[in-house]
């Protein structure tokens, strides 16, 4: 049978700033799940949050895309808001950046990854005798979040010793997405490891390319699925961070989880933070985790599931980083972020003019310069002697 996962995420409200959905508004979105499971939408789904974003996770037999189901999730984020809006929230509503979309929510504002596969797990299966899968969920970040670690997982063979196996060391195809064009999904396919370096050269611009799914070129399964959008390029101006999701299937033909979160030891800097201007480390977190701690550290969850023949999740599920390793990984990002953020306003320490999300920044410079004259030497100085005001 074909099983589709769908992970869809939005930030529609949260307590006392941008901390975490409150307890009404996850129920609200649960019910809402039980209720499509009921009536048979969705095989199985699974409810939880990373800072202040709703992720639902669900598995279904209706293919990606399908308007059914992204009208369940439009819905349920709808009902989460009315709350958020009842108690006074900030930033009700925040992800939902159109009025009504008609089919699939794709570019309406909240994230979304998904993958249909040929799901049949027996072990005389040779692709998939048995179906895991890993959800990662990131807040206070821009979509190029997941670029590094999953190079490093898919390609690069001191972090992934499977690439040194027969089939997963026949590589993977990366497809990479353009997101400054707003004419339509600009998408670019290479492949690890003969183009290694043309990828890197794309993927170390976190705000413009981004993964949007890996292939393995030995099974031509799809490994892992991310949303790469622009918030800025959907609403036109800034709302929110992008806050990306990841699905990734893992064991097997697939790298094993350890190889595919190993990469995230190293709390690599990413844009996103406060106001979604700074350059700050990514945190491995534990699911249902707030943003309370010092600065706005971008966070990232990691939640496995199994899947079982009649596409239903394991009755549990495993959380790759409530673990006591990965304290010491919160340990660096945290000395990391003190470090960065001590730097303040300067230089590296926010992002480009370009790439700042609050347009009140372009705004302040803007005025600024146009406020500048020019000296060539040759005819008196357009400077002023004395400095105008603010308001000159």
């Amino acid at each position: 049978m074909k099983i589709t996962l769908s992970i869809l995420k939005a930030d529609v409200g949260s307590i006392g700033g941008h901390t975490k959905p409150s307890d009404r508004m996850l129920d609200s979105v649960r019910s809402d799940v039980a209720a499509a499971i009921g009536r048979g939408l969705l095989i199985d789904a699974y409810v939880g949050h990373t800072g202040d974003d709703i992720c639902i996770i669900a598995s279904h037999t209706r293919g990606e895309n399908d308007t059914e189901v992204h009208q369940f999730a439009w819905t349920s984020f709808l009902n989460a808001t009315a709350i958020a809006t009842e108690y006074g929230l900030y930033g009700a509503g925040q992800d939902l950046l159109v009025d009504a979309p008609s089919g699939n929510i794709r570019g309406a504002g909240p994230a979304v990854a998904e993958i249909e596969f040929e799901h049949d797990p027996v072990k005389t299966n040779p692709i998939r005798p048995a179906e895991s899968f890993m959800v990662l969920a990131a807040d206070k970040c821009g979509p190029g979040a997941y670029n590094l670690p999953m190079f490093l997982g898919f390609a690069d063979p001191m972090y992934c010793g499977g690439l040194m196996l027969p089939r997963v060391g026949e590589g993977f195809t990366f497809n990479i997405i353009d997101m400054d064009n707003t004419d339509g999904d600009s998408l670019i396919s290479l492949n690890a490891p003969e183009d290694y370096y043309k990828i890197t050269v794309l993927l170390r611009d976190n705000e413009r390319f981004a993964i949007e799914s890996i292939v393995s070129r030995y099974s031509g399964e799809t490994a892992a699925a991310i949303s790469a959008t622009r918030m800025h390029n959907i609403a036109g101006t800034y709302t929110g961070k992008d806050d990306p999701v990841a699905l990734v299937r893992n064991q097997g033909i697939f790298p094993a989880p350890e190889e595919l979160i190993s990469p995230y030891t190293k709390a690599h800097y990413i844009g996103g933070d406060a106001r979604g201007s700074h350059v700050m480390p990514l945190m491995p977190v534990p699911i249902n985790t707030a943003v309370t701690g010092m600065y706005c550290l971008p966070l990232v969850s990691c939640v496995g599931f199994s899947l079982n023949r009649d596409g239903k999740f394991s009755d549990s599920s495993a959380d790759f980083f409530d673990n006591p390793a990965w304290d010491y990984v919160r340990q660096i990002a945290q000395e990391k972020g003190i470090a960065m953020r001590s730097q303040g306003w300067s230089g590296a320490a926010m992002l480009p003019y370009g790439e700042l999300e609050y347009s009140g920044f372009r705004t302040s410079i803007g005025n600024l310069v146009d406020r500048f004259a020019i000296r060539n030497g040759k005819e008196s100085s357009a400077i002023p002697e004395k400095a105008g005001t603010a308001d000159d």
